[in-house]
C-alpha cells in the first residue's frame, strides 16, 4: 500500500519533468524600438526570467537570444519601462522574429541650483578642465579596437568552452581586484612559466 501511495506521488512529477525536457528550443532575433517614433533603441538588456542567462542589444538595437518556448524575456534599458515578453509555448520552429517596442520611463530629476562665476577666466578655466564621458558609441567603438580584438583572436584555438573559461577568468580577476590594485604578473610564477614556454615554443619569432 506504501509503496503505491509514492507511485501515486512520483507520477506527476516525472509527467513535469518530462514536458519540461521537451520544451521547444528557439533563437529570437529582432530589434528593439521606441513606441512614439519606432527608432531603434541601442545596447538593452535581453535576459531570461528566472535564469541567470540573457544578452545585450547592439547600438542599433539588434539582438539575438537562446531561449526555450515559455520562457519570459525581460527587455531593460535606462530611460524605458521594463517590458516582458512570454515566448509561447506552442512553436514548432527553430527560429523566429520579435520587434520590441520599449516605452519611455519619466524620471524626476534633482534640484538643479545655477552658480554665477566670479570672473569669465575662472569660468573659462572651469570649462576646460571638465571631463567630458563618452558616449554609448564611442564606448562601442573603443571594444572594437582592432588592438583588442586582435589579442582576444588569440585565444580562439581553445574552443568553445576554452573561451568561456578565458571570459570568465578575465571577469574574475577584474571582479577580484576592485578597490585595490591590480594583481602584479610580474610577480606571478604562473604567468613566468606561460611565457618561457610560449618563447621556448617561438611564438615572439617574426614571420
Amino acid at each position: 500500500m506504501k509503496n503505491l501511495f509514492f507511485l501515486l506521488i512520483l507520477l506527476p512529477l516525472v509527467s513535469l519533468s518530462q514536458n519540461d525536457s521537451v520544451k521547444t528550443v528557439v533563437k529570437i532575433a529582432g530589434v528593439t524600438v521606441t513606441s512614439d517614433s519606432l527608432k531603434p533603441v541601442p545596447f538593452v538588456n535581453v535576459l531570461i526570467k528566472g535564469n541567470y542567462s540573457g544578452t545585450m542589444a547592439d547600438y542599433t538595437g539588434f539582438y539575438s537570444i537562446i531561449a526555450k518556448a515559455g520562457d519570459t524575456l525581460i527587455f531593460s534599458s535606462m530611460g524605458y519601462r521594463n517590458e516582458e515578453y512570454v515566448i509561447p509555448d506552442t512553436l514548432k520552429n527553430e527560429q523566429y522574429s520579435l520587434i520590441q517596442i520599449l516605452n519611455k520611463d519619466t524620471v524626476e530629476l534633482p534640484v538643479t541650483t545655477i552658480k554665477v562665476w566670479p570672473s569669465y577666466e575662472q569660468f573659462k578655466q572651469a570649462f576646460l578642465n571638465v571631463e567630458i564621458k563618452d558616449g554609448d558609441l564611442a564606448r562601442a567603438k573603443k571594444n572594437l579596437d582592432h588592438d583588442i580584438l586582435r589579442e582576444q583572436a588569440l585565444n580562439l584555438h581553445l574552443g568553445e568552452l576554452g573561451n568561456q573559461k578565458y571570459m570568465l577568468d578575465q571577469q574574475k580577476s577584474r571582479l577580484y581586484s576592485i578597490g585595490q590594485l591590480p594583481a602584479n604578473n610580474y610577480l606571478n610564477p604562473a604567468a613566468w612559466k606561460r611565457f618561457i614556454k610560449a618563447w621556448k615554443d617561438g611564438e615572439f619569432k617574426k614571420d
